[in-house]
C-alpha cells in the first residue's frame, strides 16, 4: 500500500443510490487469487454491451473517468454481501478514495485494509459535487487525510470523519498486520516479562 497524504484529481459522479458489491465487481469474477485485472471488471454489467463491447454513454468509459483518481457515488454505497474485490477493483481502475453521503459498514472495513478511502460527506455536499460534475466535467477537488479536509471546486473546504487506527495506517501505507509488525519490538519485550500462563502444562 502506497501512503495516503493529499490527493487532488478531477472526479467522476454515479450518483446512483445503493450501488451494491456485485454491481461494482459482479460475483463471476471473484473466482481469482491474486488483483490483476480486476479494474476492467469494474462496474462490468453497466460498462460493457452484450456483444462485449463498451458502452459509450456509461461514464467510467469516457476519457474524464480514466484521468480521475476520485469516484463520487450515490447513497449507501457498497451494500450489500462483503467481498473485498470491491475495493480491489475499483483501486485496480485507478480510484483512490470514493465520495459518499452513506457506505456499507463491511465496504468500509474492507476499503480501509486496501488503502481506498470511503469519504463521508453531507447531502448539501453531495449535491454540490454532483452540480460542479454536470457544468464543468473535470474540476477538481483535494482530499487532506492528515487534516481531514475536502475542498470543493469552488474552494469550500469541508470536514470528514475517521477513526483514529485507520487513519493512521493509511496515512503510513501499512495495514493491520503491518501497524502490528511496527510495534513487534515492544510486543517481544511484552512477552518476555509475562511468561507463558500454561508452560507447566507444555
Amino acid at each position: 500500500m502506497e501512503p495516503f497524504k493529499i490527493l487532488i484529481s478531477p472526479y467522476v459522479a454515479l450518483p446512483m443510490p445503493d450501488i451494491d458489491t456485485d454491481q461494482i465487481i459482479p460475483a463471476r469474477f471473484l473466482k481469482i487469487t491474486d488483483k490483476v485485472g480486476l479494474g476492467k471488471n469494474l462496474f462490468h454489467d453497466w460498462r460493457y454491451q452484450s456483444d462485449g463491447s463498451e458502452n459509450p454513454d456509461f461514464i467510467l468509459n469516457q476519457q474524464l473517468a480514466r484521468q480521475s483518481r476520485i469516484l463520487v457515488a450515490g447513497d449507501n454505497f457498497g451494500c450489500g454481501s462483503s467481498r473485498e474485490h470491491a475495493p480491489w477493483a475499483l483501486l485496480a481502475f485507478g480510484f483512490h478514495a470514493v465520495i459518499s453521503t452513506r457506505f456499507a459498514d463491511i465496504f468500509c472495513s474492507n476499503s480501509y485494509k486496501n488503502g481506498l478511502l470511503p469519504v463521508p460527506v453531507a447531502s448539501p455536499v453531495m449535491q454540490k459535487l454532483i452540480r460542479h460534475f454536470n457544468e464543468h466535467p473535470g474540476v477538481t477537488v483535494a482530499i487532506d487525510l492528515a487534516e481531514q479536509t475536502l475542498t470543493l471546486p469552488a474552494g469550500e473546504v469541508v470536514t470528514f470523519p475517521i477513526d483514529s487506527f485507520n487513519k493512521a495506517c493509511l496515512l503510513e501505507g501499512i495495514d493491520q498486520l503491518g501497524y502490528i509488525l511496527r510495534h513487534e519490538s515492544q510486543i517481544a519485550e511484552y512477552e518476555k516479562r509475562h511468561p507463558a500462563r500454561f508452560s507447566a502444562y507444555v
